[in-house]
């Protein structure tokens, strides 16, 4: 019996791969939902599986793609059509990934830090405007209740403010489910060297759910996600030991490259390393030994610690000037740690502001920045960003005599200004003759310094009352909450070839 029905079933896979090339028509994304849980996924191919073999599936069938009243093939071929659109873990070129911070934390939420309203509002403080710390308010009219955390502050209309928690596994499985709708490949995470130097800490533990709630997105709605460790403020005396020691626990605890939408990068489980070389106060006090010695660990550890490194270097890598920490005149050099790396990745955020110095951003940085790559060797992954403002997080309650930088201090331009980077990235991929193209887009939920593509209040209507923020009609343009996920979709379809390579922004 057994072997009859693995034969049945060998058979209709056979059977799959005739009507897909017969371009069998179904109903959509709805019609693949086979045990009616709300979402498509692997689960649904079984349950059709199941019904096909002449066996009972655990599952109530409710899918009618053929609208025979049967559950059949067009059903099975339903589900792996939805799932074909499953974004390939194996590479990095071709995509478009999104970084993803998490960090936000609410009481209440279920987390040990949840007295705090982690990144929403100063830490320890009143959840008002006063103590606001973000510029950009999410859109949150499709989150259910129990995702929803009141503040103190008011809407237009009297209601209680409320946001989300990263913590909470439902929202952020939303999030990639959006990701999923609008055709975004996937994260970078973000995982801050100092908050996991203690693994018995209560920021270790959020951070922890954090990375379980992005893995289970991505295997749900076949995204991709890895690791990039955010050095900003670590000590240096443990940041060699410290990420060695959290990349072990990842991989042996979580086993977070066991899952099948980890990404990959020519062959190794791709690791971002970000700040080493940084000029600035948060960063200039790690050493080129100290960039040097991880890099090498990650390619001479164990083969299942060994990884393909990203370089989140200054923008002014080639010259090591300006955000770059010079090269010491003995030692290693940090040209050296940036030639090193497996690919380069400059963070350009804040570097230009509008589209005339970002076409001057490609022809002086990115242009010589590809040359210098390919001709070393290495993969180049420019950053782009549709705009930026850290004005309330910069408005701090203890400090009230500073002057806060203005609010919506690098206009979006309704979204012009983010293609034009895309554009200038893709353009001038192709003008060198790479032979690829990848970029990364900052940041998928970055409402502290107003660069988040998920969906936010589109206007004053949508944010609390008695505070200011960054909406999407700020530059006079009338738009809806998914802007930008929009656009970043239509960027990755133009960074693969599936649309033309245009100027002009491709939506209404």
């Amino acid at each position: 019996m057994k072997k009859q029905t693995a034969l049945k079933i060998n058979m209709l896979f056979f059977f799959f791969g005739i009507f897909v090339l017969c371009s069998v028509t179904v109903s959509g994304a709805s019609a693949a939902d086979v045990d009616g849980s709300g979402d498509v996924d692997l689960k649904d191919a079984l349950a059709a599986l199941q019904v096909c073999a002449g066996l009972n599936p655990s599952v109530t069938v409710s899918a009618d793609a053929g609208g025979d009243g049967k559950i059949g093939l067009e059903e099975a071929i339903s589900v792996l059509q939805t799932l074909a659109n499953w974004v390939d873990p194996a590479t990095m070129y071709g995509k478009i990934i999104v970084g993803y911070q998490g960090w936000f934390s609410c009481p209440g939420d279920g987390s040990k830090v949840s007295d705090t309203w982690g990144h929403w509002f100063h830490w320890n403080t009143s959840p008002d405007a006063v103590n606001l710390k973000v510029d950009m308010w999410p859109d949150v009219s499709e989150l259910d209740e129990d995702e929803l955390f009141s503040t103190n502050m008011k809407m237009s209309d009297g209601t209680p403010a409320k946001l989300f928690s990263s913590y909470k596994e439902k929202t952020v499985l939303r999030h990639f489910k959006w990701m999923r709708e609008y055709g975004i490949d996937g994260v970078f995470l973000q995982r801050f060297v100092s908050s996991v130097y203690d693994q018995t800490s209560v920021f270790f533990d959020f951070n922890r759910q954090v990375m379980q709630n992005v893995r289970a997105g991505a295997e749900k709605y076949g995204r991709v996600f890895a690791i990039e460790y955010d050095t900003t403020s670590a000590d240096p005396a443990s940041l060699v030991n410290t990420v060695i020691k959290d990349w072990i626990y990842l991989t042996d605890t979580m086993q977070i490259t066991q899952s099948p939408q980890y990404l990959k990068h020519k062959g190794k489980p791709t690791v971002v390393l970000w700040g080493l070389g940084y000029s600035d106060d948060n960063h200039k006090n790690f050493t080129p030994e100290q960039a040097m010695e991880l890099i090498r660990w990650f390619e001479t550890a164990e083969e299942k610690y060994q990884a393909t490194l990203v370089g989140g270097v200054p923008s002014r890598w080639r010259t090591c000037r300006d955000d770059s920490l010079p090269d010491p005149d003995t030692g290693v050099k940090w040209s050296e740690v940036y030639s090193s790396y497996h690919v380069i990745l400059p963070w350009t955020v804040g570097r230009y502001s509008d589209a005339t110095s970002a076409d001057s951003w490609k022809e002086d940085m990115i242009k010589p920045d590809l040359a210098e790559t390919m001709s070393k060797g290495i993969d180049y992954m420019p950053v782009v960003f549709p705009g930026f403002s850290f004005h309330n997080m910069n408005r701090h309650p203890a400090h009230p005599d500073d002057v806060p930088p203005p609010l919506n201090e690098i206009r979006r331009d309704g979204g012009k200004f983010f293609w034009r980077q895309v554009f200038n990235a893709v353009s001038a991929f192709k003008e060198a003759g790479a032979g690829y193209a990848m970029i990364k887009v900052a940041m998928f939920d970055e409402v502290d310094e107003g660069t988040a593509i998920f969906k936010t209040a589109p206007d004053s209507k949508n944010v609390p009352a008695d505070a200011d923020f960054v909406t999407l009609d700020i530059d006079g343009d009338n738009l809806p909450s998914d802007r930008y996920l929009r656009l970043t979709g239509k960027s990755s379809e133009m960074l693969r070839g599936e649309i033309a390579l245009t100027s002009e922004i491709p939506l209404r």
